[in-house]
């Protein structure tokens, strides 16, 4: 889609719409690349990264007991990548989310903490 296409169609979009029932997780042990799954990356300063997850707070939610979130939230720096980072902000910083679907083992796990959890705030 060209850029005007892609404002139009974002400017008639409905606000508010629901991000978590239409983020896929992605299949439990899978390997290779997560390009192109539902993901999120937000990079720049830590307050910006702050500014953006306070508005996708619903994600939380998919830390449960099927579900796990992958997240990363680490320091630009630029080794590995073998570039220079002209344009990075001062203190540039970058957070992955993903959705996982846990295993047996991890949605058992997870159904015992959250009924230990339940039993201390009774």
């Amino acid at each position: 889609m060209k850029k005007d296409e892609t404002m139009r169609h974002w400017d008639a979009l409905p606000a508010d719409q629901p991000i978590l029932e239409h983020m896929a997780a992605i299949p439990y042990k899978s390997s290779g690349s997560t390009y192109g799954t539902c993901g999120i990356r937000i990079d720049g300063n830590p307050e910006f990264i702050d500014a953006v997850l306070s508005h996708i707070k619903e994600l939380i939610q998919g830390e449960g007991v099927s579900t796990r979130l992958g997240l990363a939230y680490s320091k630009v720096d630029g080794s590995g990548i073998n570039k220079s980072l002209p344009n990075a902000e001062t203190d540039a910083h970058c957070c992955y989310i993903r959705l996982h679907e846990r295993g047996h083992e991890g949605q058992i796990m997870q159904a015992i903490m959250q009924g230990a959890r339940e039993r201390q705030l009774a």
